[in-house]
């Protein structure tokens, strides 16, 4: 089975809850994963809150995404 997210929330801070296709929720903190001039804009808090699921992943209007096997990696 291919991870995919179908479900993503913000919560707080750098902090998005995400639902799989596997049936888990994980909240996963991306403060320390927003390296690279893509991700550059995402520092901006208000920015990082505008987030939607597309793709079976969570995508910002900049194209920043990550994949979400990594995702739930480093997810808890």
């Amino acid at each position: 089975m291919f991870l995919e997210i179908s479900k993503a929330v913000y919560l707080e801070n750098y902090r998005i809850s995400l639902t799989f296709n596997n049936g888990e929720t994980k909240t996963v903190d991306l403060r320390s994963e927003l390296n690279g001039t893509v991700y550059e804009p995402l520092r901006q808090l208000d920015y990082f809150k505008n987030f939607q699921v597309k793709y079976n992943t969570i995508e910002w209007a900049n194209g920043a995404d990550y994949a979400p096997e990594y995702l739930y990696e480093i997810s808890s």
